[in-house]
């Protein structure tokens, strides 16, 4: 199809994508209205795309009781078919081989545009073996890669593995998330000396460091040449709430970034607030614990939740971890966009 070959190509020159969130009610149970508005919110609120069935989405939407994969990825493609059917349409993808193509396969036969592939069932996996089970699955649909942090499930990988992983002619993208420095630049540098440049995008999922990593253009030798990649997009559960803000971020930094201008201070300031805004909805102090209910927390300061419920029933938040969010909703209201929800909110919900 035409508009999906144009949504791979927008995927490729860049976009703001947030993490989908779930909506539940206070049994545990999807909330279908609030799900519908979520994804209007996100598509109002000017993201490129949506990427569902990933960490924020919740992984337990996989387990027999929810069964909720399925109508969640089916909800969020209906809505995005309505109201912006050029949105990129990513769905997460993960678990051992036979459940990762199954997952795969049901992506691509809902009208999903890539898949997001988790490789935290194979922690113990060779680089060759997690190899071929990025190629199994880009027999189905094309791939993003994941470089997911080691505090939630993620794993150290080589830069070898990271060049074989370019490689692979199904990959469209590679999400860069493991919070390293350095980490980030095996991926920057398997990119570059892949020389695929142009064909293998970008996208930031380090929300420790999101207004900088989308400004920066990284140089790196490949044989006697200097090629320079970029990341072009973000791809960030960070970005599930105060998501129009985000995205006039995110703008502004890609036209500072194509320009060539110097970056000026006040840009600098502001992506050190972003970041303390993630500390604390995040819940860094306690090892990202109450990461999912204090994204939920802030929809639903917002409006756009009842509560901050998870399907596990253990989560919440952290202790003092509500201090927190305190704390930054007073220190940074320019970066929230309550007012736009407000004004839409009742639209969206029915």
């Amino acid at each position: 199809m035409e508009t999906r070959r144009s949504a791979l190509a927008a995927l490729r020159g860049g976009t703001a994508i947030p993490a989908h969130a779930l909506a539940l009610t206070a049994e545990r149970r999807l909330d279908e209205r609030r799900q519908r508005a979520l994804t209007r919110y996100y598509l109002d609120a000017g993201a490129g795309g949506l990427a569902v069935g990933v960490h924020t989405t919740q992984f337990e939407i996989r387990e027999p009781r929810h069964g909720l994969l399925r109508p969640i990825l089916e909800l969020a493609a209906e809505e995005m078919e309505r109201r912006n059917p050029d949105a990129v349409r990513i769905a997460g993808v993960c678990g051992p081989i036979r459940q990762a193509i199954g997952e795969a396969e049901l992506a691509r036969d809902l009208g999903y545009d890539a898949a997001l592939v988790s490789l935290v069932a194979l922690a113990h996996a060779t680089d060759d073996q997690m190899i071929a089970h990025c190629r199994a699955l880009g027999e189905t649909i094309p791939i993003v890669g994941f470089y997911l942090q080691p505090a939630v499930g993620g794993r150290a990988l080589s830069r070898a593995f990271w060049r074989a992983f370019c490689e692979l002619d199904a990959v469209v993208a590679i999400k860069v998330a493991p919070f390293d420095r350095y980490r980030t630049l095996d991926v920057v540098r398997a990119v570059a000396e892949s020389g695929r440049g142009g064909e293998i995008a970008l996208y930031t999922g380090n929300d420790d460091h999101i207004v900088l990593d989308l400004i920066t253009p990284f140089e790196v030798s490949v044989g006697e040449d200097k090629v320079t990649v970029s990341m072009v997009g973000g791809l960030l559960g960070h970005w599930s709430f105060w998501t129009q803000r985000a995205v006039e971020l995110y703008e502004k930094a890609r036209r500072l970034r194509e320009s060539g201008a110097p970056v000026p201070q006040d840009l600098l300031s502001l992506a050190a607030g972003v970041t303390d805004v993630n500390q604390a909805v995040f819940d860094v102090e306690h090892g990202f614990a109450g990461c999912l209910p204090g994204i939920h927390e802030m929809l639903r300061r917002s409006g756009l939740l009842t509560g901050r419920w998870c399907l596990d029933p253990g989560l919440d938040l952290s202790p003092g971890q509500a201090r927190e969010i305190d704390r930054i909703v007073r220190l940074y209201p320019h970066l929230s966009d309550d007012e736009f929800v407000k004004e839409h909110l009742d639209e969206w919900i029915h």
